[in-house]
This record gives C-alpha cells, structure tokens and sequence, in this order.
C-alpha cells in the first residue's frame, strides 16, 4: 500500500473513511480482497509471498493498514514482513493505543513502514524510520503514503482533496444498495496517473526519474505498480469494502465489494459485551 487518504470522525455518518492504493511488483502473488481462510471474520487482501496484509478490516470493529516508507534505492532485508503488522492487529485484541506503543521495543525488525490501526474507538499511527515514533491520530483528513504521516506530496494532497469532496457529495448518504456505483468518483480519483511538476517532487533519494515515475496516485508501469485500489467506510454498525485489482497494463481485472457487519460499533468499546 503506497497511498492512504483518510477522514477521521470528519464525517457524521462515516466515523473514519479510507480510500488507498497498493503499489507491489505484479508479479508478486496475491490473494485479492476476501474472507481469511484461518480468521474468517478477517477480510482483505492477503499476500501469498509472506501471508501479511496491506489492508485489512474484521467483523470485530478493527482496521489496520500499512505502507512502505522510501528512503534510497536499497533496503537491507527485514527480519519480518510490515504485512505481519496488519495481520497482528486486526486478528488481536491490543487496544490501537497499546499497539502502536508496543512496536517501539522491535520496530527495527521489520522494514520501513507506516503504520494505521483502528479499533473501534481510537485510531493510532506507527512509523519505525527514521525512528520509532507513535501517536493517536487527531480528527480531520490525513493522508499516509512513503514518506512522513501527513507529508504534502502531490499524491496525497490529490487524494486527501478527492476524498474530502465525495464526503461533502450527496454520494456519501447512499444506501448500501448503492454503495458500487455512489463510490466509482473514489475510485475514477484513485485511477489518475497525472505525474506532479518536477518542482513539487519529493526527494527520497530514488533520483528524479523514479520520483516523477511514481509520482501520480495511480503508479503505470509493467514491472512495478499499482495493483489495487480500495475504499473503505465504516459505519455506526458496518463496514463497506471494495477493492478494484489492475493488471500490469493498468486495466481493471475485477471489483470486489463487501458489507461486514460489526458486533462493536465506533466509539463504542469491547467491555462488557
């Protein structure tokens, strides 16, 4: 996942809303947006290389996502996957709070990622470069993509604009039936491949024609690139799930849509129930 655009109890019937772009080698394997085969109450995507998640929600009021951050053309490997991350949270019981705070002890054991987890009440962001660092996340829109949390790269300002002008839409009151065809704005802004001005580049230490080529919010290139797109809404009782696969040539290859109904509604806690 290399784009993440939020809005976080900015809206009064969508608590935290997500829309995001994963950008892998296409050849990497995939399992694309479903049911956990071991966590049945566990649904996204799944890569099949090292079992983690880029993105993934849970019937029990829980959402974790995770990018890679960049930082030079070459990473040593890790001693473990940053989809471990995913995976671990929406499959556990740790508060978002707790997590986060927890990942200071072994963050370096992984490779370089951000971090966001939601669980029901609280959402929390984790970084391990340039250091470990951990906070809860404010109220508002924010983006999340390979550098800093709420860095103002073109992508992501794009993405956090985009985001924010279907929350303000008659689109964002839809009913569920509707929920494929209200999201497709979403999805049109997530399918952009305008590069940004070379002046607006961040550097990363990839070089300028890399930074240029990975620049738009949709990465096109036939050897590494964008791979999905998702949208996610959650609800007072459920979270809605889509996710549009692309192959290599940027051409969309399936959509998968999903209601996950919750036994713990935001802002609510586990406690007692």
């Amino acid at each position: 996942m290399c784009l993440i655009a939020l809005a976080w109890r900015a809206h009064p019937r969508w608590p935290l809303a997500l829309i995001a772009n994963r950008d892998e080698l296409h050849a990497r394997p995939t399992a694309g947006a479903g049911f956990d085969p071991e966590a049945p109450h566990v649904y996204g995507g799944r890569d099949l290389v090292q079992g983690g998640s880029w993105l993934q929600a849970s019937a029990h009021g829980r959402l974790a996502a995770v990018t890679n951050v960049r930082a030079g053309l070459s990473q040593a490997p890790a001693a473990r996957s940053r989809g471990d991350l995913v995976r671990g949270f929406v499959r556990g019981e740790a508060s978002a709070d707790g997590y986060v705070a927890a990942l200071a002890a072994h963050a370096d054991a992984y490779g370089r990622f951000n971090l966001l987890v939601w669980d029901g009440d609280a959402l929390a962001f984790a970084s391990n470069h340039p250091h470990p660092v951990a906070f809860p996340v404010e109220p508002g829109l924010h983006a999340m993509s390979n550098g800093a949390f709420d860095a103002a790269w073109p992508k992501s300002t794009f993405a956090t604009r985009a985001l924010e002008a279907w929350l303000r839409s008659p689109m964002a009151d839809t009913g569920d039936d509707t929920f494929d065809d209200a999201v497709e704005p979403l999805f049109a802004a997530l399918r952009d491949t305008t590069r940004a001005a070379d002046d607006a580049l961040p550097d990363t230490g990839v070089g300028q024609a890399l930074e240029r080529a990975l620049s738009p919010p949709f990465v096109l290139d036939p050897h590494y690139g964008t791979r999905c797109s998702s949208v996610v809404l959650v609800g007072a009782d459920r979270i809605l799930f889509a996710e549009r696969r692309f192959d290599a040539a940027g051409t969309a290859k399936g959509t998968s849509w999903q209601r996950l109904a919750l036994r713990v509604g935001p802002g609510m806690s586990d406690a007692g129930s």
